[in-house]
């Protein structure tokens, strides 16, 4: 059962990767026309699958299986993105997303009577490469932002209120808030590639998220002096490109000194004004800075400062540490997670705990609900890429432990009655 699952997640997965603004790789940025035909799509899943479908107004599919013995309308979100990153793999997103339809079809295969329903979501934000607010589908779940995002523009000048009436929605919608009374929200699952090594290096084909990282970013100016590159001696540069050579390095040891749990990026360098026989006097370069806990962070962070100045005093050059973003750590309910581990220990398998270092929609649906994730192993680690690749066997393992998941927590005590949700 679970390999012909996977099988048929493969193919749906297929259909999604087809579905791109450009052609020969798989680019679906938020609110563009392959999202909308996305949308379509997994809405028409998720009405097959039972649920009653509409599509919010920041884009987000909705989906909600309703049950008619449901008391007090408790309800169970499970949910993922669809958008993507320029040149995408077929999995990151996407993968949750169709997994949780599965495992809504699979329960109703086995005839399954919830105590509660079952709200799927497919958010067409997530990674944020559109407009500057990252998330804003899982964001406006849970938070009123403000009507000032709607201004915001695109590189290419196109506002969110625009792109919002391009893909058929209104253009001045309400944006967002919590739609539940948080009482009556059990939490949030959400099935995820893995985007990493380690479930391969385990042989663990699942895994249980323990926590998702506390991130901050920057952007690092480095100023030294410009000159020509036959006439300045070595001993009197101030040569901005050697310095933040330098800083790369020492983010690299403080970052490792820190603990094995801390990453530290630099993903992008800049020379300003590059010529061949120059001495660069001006460098930017960004930093990305994530860990699983705010402490460790804030420690990795004030470390690889240290050693970013320490570079400006002995090369004599200036700096600016500018920061961009900071989000705190996301811990992962408990009890949910033991639902999903206990599931996937149902199927024969081990259920190895880790932490995420990529951001998902379950840390910002935190800020409403409890959360816990279920990664599937990806091959050689790799994510954001056309090689990004799950295999069909695992992913059916994963439809079956979410579903086995849902079960179980409809066996559980409601927490405001104290009484056996189901009898």
């Amino acid at each position: 059962m679970s390999v012909e699952l996977g099988l048929r997640a493969e193919g749906m997965l297929d259909e999604l990767g087809r579905l791109s603004d450009k052609d020969g790789l798989l680019s679906r940025p938020y609110l563009g026309p392959a999202h909308r035909r996305a949308a379509e799509l997994v809405q028409g899943w998720m009405r097959a699958a039972g649920a009653e479908t509409t599509i919010n107004p920041v884009g987000t599919v909705v989906g909600v299986v309703h049950q008619s013995g449901s008391a007090r309308r408790r309800r169970l979100l499970i949910g993922s993105h669809i958008d993507t990153v320029p040149d995408a793999g077929r999995y990151d997103g996407m993968l949750g997303v169709v997994v949780g339809v599965l495992a809504v079809e699979e329960l109703r295969r086995r005839g399954a009577a919830l105590p509660f329903d079952v709200e799927l979501l497919a958010f067409g934000d997530e990674e944020g490469l559109r407009f500057p607010e990252a998330s804003i589908g899982s964001l406006s779940l849970t938070t009123a932002l403000p009507q000032e995002l709607l201004d915001v523009r695109d590189e290419d000048g196109i506002s969110l209120r625009e792109a919002l009436v391009a893909f058929g929605l209104p253009g001045d919608p309400p944006l967002g808030g919590l739609r539940y009374d948080p009482a009556d929200l059990i939490g949030y699952l959400e099935v995820h590639v893995e985007q990493g090594p380690v479930l391969e290096a385990m042989g663990a084909a699942l895994g249980i998220v323990t926590s998702i990282a506390a991130a901050a970013r920057f952007r690092i100016t480095v100023t030294g002096a410009g000159g020509h590159a036959g006439t300045v001696p070595a001993t009197m540069r101030r040569d901005a490109l050697v310095a933040a050579s330098q800083m790369v390095l020492a983010i690299e040891e403080a970052a490792l000194a820190a603990g094995p749990d801390v990453r530290a990026t630099v993903g992008e360098l800049v020379i300003a004004n590059a010529a061949a026989n120059a001495i660069p006097g001006l460098v930017r370069f960004s930093l990305d800075l994530r860990a699983p806990d705010d402490e460790l962070l804030a420690r990795a962070r004030a470390a690889v400062v240290a050693g970013i100045a320490a570079v400006a005093t002995a090369r004599s050059v200036d700096i600016a540490v500018e920061p961009e973003y900071e989000g705190s750590a996301t811990v992962c309910d408990p009890a949910l997670s033991a639902a999903l581990a206990r599931s996937v220990e149902g199927l024969g398998l081990s259920a190895p705990r880790l932490p995420s270092g990529a951001g998902h929609d379950a840390q910002t649906v935190a800020g409403a609900a409890p959360v816990a994730m279920l990664f599937v192993r990806c091959r050689d680690g790799v994510s954001h890429r056309p090689e990004e690749y799950a295999a069909p066997a695992d992913i059916g393992l994963a439809v079956i432990a979410l579903a086995d998941a849902i079960g179980a927590l409809a066996a559980e005590p409601d927490p405001r009655s104290g009484a056996a949700a189901v009898g």
